[in-house]
């Protein structure tokens, strides 16, 4: 791995692991401060986590991209504006870091390390929800990356803003969050055996973001091609 590259994949982990405690700290606050009032903890929950997104691609999106979620990754790659090589490189450290993440807020909180989740997320309405919620997200990023980059750090924040309101499964879209969620049994939590079904449409709202974005949204190199 070359040293440029071993930045930006340094970045990715820490970026993602930033994101995490993030997520799952903010959701512990929100429950503990909300005595009982789901509402305000999952108010609590979103607004803090559209707010660090904000901040972290803005802080890093000039080093690595600021993707912190492998269906990001994949469909850099897909629009060829990443190698596939550097791929899996990014991928591991978003999953590495998201369980870093985790462990840091469990910490933060006095919490063991890693405990599993009992909160169930599972049906057909919640697998929807996961591919709308993807699908928005990627198409809110590589839009915005394309016609308004300097918007892209805040409308990716307000959007997962709103998707935490308007998607029954409370937008994780993203594979890297969904699997080091299961090992919160926090507020942030999902169960395990929800897990595979969750990244299934987050993959299944990515890819078809992708198609419709070379269409609509094509990088300058496919809108050269045509």
């Amino acid at each position: 791995m070359n040293h440029t590259l071993l930045k930006r994949v340094a970045v990715e982990g820490v970026g993602t692991a930033m994101l995490l405690a993030a997520v799952v700290g903010s959701g512990i606050m929100g429950e503990r401060l909300a005595a009982g009032n789901v509402a305000i903890a999952l108010l609590a929950n979103s607004i803090a986590t559209g707010a660090i997104l904000a901040a972290l691609i803005t802080a890093f999106g000039g080093i690595s991209g600021a993707h912190f979620n492998p269906v990001v990754t994949l469909a850099t790659v897909c629009r060829k504006e990443m190698t596939a090589r550097e791929a899996p490189s990014y991928i591991a450290a978003q999953v590495g870091g998201a369980f870093l993440g985790v462990a840091t807020a469990h910490i933060m909180f006095g919490l063991p390390l890693f405990f599993a989740s009992v909160h169930d997320r599972s049906g057909a309405a919640q697998m929807f929800a996961e591919a709308v919620a993807t699908f928005g997200l990627l198409a809110t990023i590589f839009s915005c990356a394309r016609y308004r980059p300097t918007a892209v750090p805040f409308a990716v924040g307000a959007y997962i803003t709103g998707a935490y309101w308007f998607t029954a499964s409370t937008s994780f879209a993203n594979p890297a969050v969904t699997l080091s969620r299961s090992f919160t049994g926090t507020f942030a939590g999902i169960r395990l055996s929800d897990m595979p079904a969750f990244v299934t449409a987050q993959l299944f709202g990515a890819a078809a973001a992708t198609i419709f974005l070379s269409w609509v949204a094509p990088t300058e190199r496919n809108r050269d091609l045509k």
